[in-house]
């Protein structure tokens, strides 16, 4: 497999307090990995860090084995790492098309010029596929105000991707999503993603999702990694069940199935 990103040593200091120690992660190219953890115990540090929106005190970021570390957001979102946010970043008075024009626009045009259409038919098509490849086509001329939030977090990741991500980071997808909708939203995400090949490293809290959709998962506790391996032994793993998913978890006798939408890495 080849390598796409790796941190190694990272740390990030407020004060005195450690929010990251001793990070040290390896993603692979189209690899779908989840993130555990309690709130507080490193998760969103990491991907602030990694996505440009924190600077580590010290370590090092690797990207397609060159240094990112320090990099502006937006100069690594260029290079190919996107984010989505636990609260979709939205514009909730327009429709969910204008939503993606305006990312596509974003995505496309590093200056706009006053003597060139911004949207034109081929970028409406182009929007309307990003659309149905998360099959939310049919919520096109709807208010994102007025919609699920389900599916205003597809409309959301779908924007995400519109760079064409090698590696996506995904803060919490299912939250705030009704418990009887999960499965069926990370479906649906899963299978877009995979056909892009997109890497994907979703932050998570339901350990049924974490169990469903990711086979390799990494735990985190007071910013250290406590566990980083097949997703069955993390949450499996003494630790693991003491400090962040209780020792009450266990698997249902149709987790031995295999995992659908799941890929293997």
């Amino acid at each position: 497999m080849t390598t796409l990103l790796e941190t190694r040593h990272l740390e990030m200091k407020f004060g005195a307090v450690y929010a990251a120690r001793d990070v040290n992660i390896t993603i692979n190219e189209g690899e779908i990995l989840g993130v555990i953890g309690s709130n507080g115990a490193g998760k969103t540090t990491f991907v602030n860090m990694v996505t440009g929106y924190l600077s580590p005190t010290s370590g090092d970021i690797i990207y397609r084995g060159n240094k990112i570390t320090g990099k502006a957001t937006r100069d690594i979102t260029r290079l190919g790492i996107c984010r989505s946010f636990q609260i979709p970043q939205l514009f909730p008075e327009l429709p969910v098309l204008e939503n993606m024009l305006i990312a596509l626009t974003i995505a496309k045009q590093e200056k706009p010029s006053l003597f060139r259409p911004a949207i034109d038919r081929a970028l409406e098509d182009e929007a309307h596929e990003l659309l149905s490849h998360f099959d939310i086509d049919q919520y096109a001329d709807q208010l994102i105000q007025t919609l699920p939030q389900g599916v205003r977090k597809l409309v959301d990741i779908a924007m995400a991707t519109v760079a064409k991500p090698d590696l996506l980071f995904l803060d919490e997808p299912t939250s705030g999503v009704s418990a009887d909708e999960k499965m069926e939203f990370m479906r649906v995400l899963i299978a877009a993603l995979k056909t892009t090949k997109t890497a994907v490293l979703f932050i998570e809290h339901d350990m049924e999702i974490v169990e469903e959709f990711s086979p390799r998962c990494v735990a985190f506790y007071e910013g250290t990694i406590l566990a980083d391996g097949p997703t069955d032994e993390v949450l499996q793993d003494d630790k693991v069940r003491e400090f962040v998913i209780g020792s009450e978890f266990h698997r249902t006798p149709t987790d031995a199935a295999p995992k659908e939408g799941a890929q293997q890495c």
